[in-house]
């Protein structure tokens, strides 16, 4: 009996409740609730909030940005998170059997499955590049500390000048000191980016000549696939236990590293140039703009993941918390990422003798040129090295797990036979052998182009589309009464109010504004500088477009296929909730959700149901008064109700 309530607890239940495996034994559930927050967590909190947002913060005011950063995270960021994972923890269901809510829309989910598929390709790809990095920090000398490798140039300058025997610290810095003038005079090549470009990728000349496979890269790309494969062998079991370790010791790194920073000659500085507030910035719409955009993407809105976590929630967990939680620590992190980078660049635009500007860089560029160059001036260089890249896996693996889950559940859930159920494994090597397959054109000397081109074009605008129509859909369509009694019968509470307005009017205004902002600031992508050219640009729309295209193809494919003798009535019938949308097990199906027979579902408007529940509780009461010693009443299903909540 005490084996069986610790076994209760560990599965998330309440002392003194009965004690279930899984409340949902036929799809599972998380072991317990922890490895939904910090899955999660691991899922939102990636290599952008290493990369991208601290430079965003320096380039946009400062400590001046976190004013709308934060302000979007309330207004934008919060809410659609909150909607997403109640929407998915509502139905039990991933980012394509949601849409039961309004089958016309479930070109949505199938938009999110294509955006998932891009971002997995190259996000696995990104991953495996810091795998290799770390595998080439595990020496006594880091390769891209000097300039006289094979692979370096006469341009080549490095930042502790030429490989000396006894070479104290002092020297390094006399050797810096005297670089200063060259540094201010010509552009500076770095040997770590002369090592990233000549040497790492031995970028090619073009996007269109992709040369040989880079073996190294290569087999790291494999090692990376078999990683994420393995720790999602058993789905949300496996993943939900690796995140104990993949969610949590990036913040462990994160904090050596600052504590190693802001110890450093000149970290202060560049602290300084990443929060000094410039207020006027505050009235430039771009730093609105850019601040909507890093919520928006940072929390990972409109790829599907969220959903699928979600429906791996029990029917009355507090998703509304969990939103809150994961949402801030999201952005906490960032903040906090912000001090560890600038830190590091600020002790090396010290010794340089430059503005922190100069070296001051993000995403590919900040990852693998300037921070591994500021890491070559510490002593045990390659320790920091071999911690930093380490943490970047982590943070690349928690985000991929989740993409990969919600392509496996995706398929599953769709299919739904017990065969796929019970062998989700072999979906879930499948997708990942695919994935490595079309991955591998991302390790040939033209992948670093392709790649950039999938993160602006692929992941870019279309996630916007899709969760503007998501809002609407649930909104308008299905509608927003409806949705909101949906979400007080499974946490118990209505949503607060102000989330109603956001999720009715500012949230869709928000997004909007995304839209148009996009539109308006967009720029041809290039890279250093190479100009792409219009074929791969098009390219890049295609793959944009790929994604919010089945919206409209499979909206009028259903409405094709629905019944009624015109156009209006198929319409109707295409937006109509189908009779299985709601909770998934019959235990939570209550008031409109009520089984009328054994299989099928009533789906009634919300005036009536409050009417008949209304009804309902005076029936209720009359029987208490004239039933006072607590007899059991038959159900309409031959069930036996009882007047005492249940547990």
């Amino acid at each position: 009996m005490a084996e069986k309530q610790f076994s209760g607890i560990l599965n998330g239940a309440v002392p003194g409740e009965p004690v279930k495996k899984d409340e949902n034994s036929r799809r599972g559930n998380w072991g317990n609730q922890i490895e939904f927050v910090l899955t999660s967590v691991g899922y939102a909190v990636g290599l952008g909030n290493v990369w991208r947002f601290p430079y965003l913060c320096y380039r946009n005011g400062g400590g001046a940005f976190m004013f709308p950063y934060f302000i979007m995270l309330v207004f934008c960021g919060i809410p659609l998170f909150f909607l997403e994972l109640s929407f998915g923890q509502f139905t039990s269901l991933g980012c394509l059997g949601v849409w039961k809510v309004s089958p016309m829309f479930k070109g949505v989910g199938y938009g999110m499955m294509v955006v998932s598929t891009y971002i997995g390709i190259y996000y696995n790809v990104v991953i495996c590049i810091a795998f290799y990095y770390f595998f080439m920090s595990m020496t006594n000398l880091l390769p891209w500390t000097y300039c006289n490798n094979p692979w370096n140039t006469p341009d080549c300058t490095g930042v502790v000048g030429t490989p000396l025997a006894n070479a104290t610290f002092a020297n390094v810095s006399a050797v810096v000191s005297g670089l200063t003038e060259i540094v201010n005079r010509t552009k500076r090549t770095s040997p770590s980016e002369e090592y990233w470009r000549n040497y790492v990728l031995n970028i090619s000349d073009g996007i269109g000549n992709f040369g040989e496979v880079r073996l190294p890269i290569l087999g790291c790309l494999a090692v990376s696939w078999v990683v994420v494969f393995l720790c999602l062998i058993r789905g949300v079991k496996s993943s939900g236990k690796v995140v104990y370790f993949t969610a949590t010791f990036p913040y462990v790194v994160l904090t050596i590293l600052f504590i190693r920073g802001i110890t450093l000659e000149g970290a202060i500085s560049g602290i300084k140039y990443y929060l000094t507030p410039q207020w006027e910035k505050i009235l430039d719409a771009k730093v609105w703009g850019d601040a909507a955009s890093q919520i928006f993407y940072s929390l990972g809105c409109a790829w599907g993941g969220l959903i699928t976590m979600a429906s791996y929630n029990k029917f009355h967990n507090n998703c509304f918390r969990d939103s809150i939680i994961i949402s801030v620590t999201n952005c906490g992190t960032s903040v906090y990422a912000g001090f560890v980078i600038f830190s590091i660049l600020g002790f090396m635009a010290n010794h340089l003798g430059v503005d922190v500007s100069e070296v001051a860089d993000h995403g590919p560029g900040l990852a693998f040129v300037a921070y591994p160059e500021a890491l070559t001036l510490l002593p045990i260089s390659p320790l920091w090295s071999l911690l930093f890249f380490f943490m970047l896996i982590l943070l690349g693996l928690g985000t991929q797990f989740c993409l990969l889950e919600t392509l496996v559940t995706a398929v599953v859930d769709e299919i739904g036979t017990d065969w796929i159920i019970k062998n989700k494994t072999y979906v879930t090597l499948g997708v990942a052998i695919v994935g490595f397959l079309l991955g591998v054109p991302l390790t040939t000397r033209a992948g670093i182009y392709w790649l950039l081109l999938m993160d602006n074009y692929a992941a870019s605008f279309s996630l916007v589309v899709i969760s503007c129509i998501m809002c609407i859909c649930i909104m308008y369509v299905y509608g927003h009464k409806n949705y909101f009694k949906d979400v007080e019968m499974m946490l118990g509470f209505p949503p607060p109010l102000f989330f109603r307005i956001c999720w009715k009017y500012v949230s869709p205004f928000i997004i909007t504004f995304i839209l148009i902002f996009t539109v308006i600031q967009y720029k041809p992508i290039t890279y250093n500088d190479y100009v792409y050219p219009s074929w791969s640009l098009i390219i890049g729309f295609a793959m944009a477009l790929s994604s919010v295209i089945c919206i409209p193809i499979y909206a009028l494919f259903k409405i094709a296929v629905s019944e009624g003798s015109t156009f209006l009535e198929r319409l109707k019938n295409s937006v109509k909730p189908d009779p299985d949308w709601g909770p998934a097990l019959q235990e939570h199906r209550k008031g409109r959700y009520a089984t009328t027979g054994p299989e099928s579902v009533e789906v009634r408007p919300l005036k009536e149901e409050l009417k008949d529940e209304g009804k309902e509780k005076l029936k209720e009461k009359e029987t208490e008064k004239k039933d006072e010693i607590g007899l059991t009443i038959p159900g309409s299903n031959g069930s036996t109700l009882n007047p005492t909540p249940s547990a």
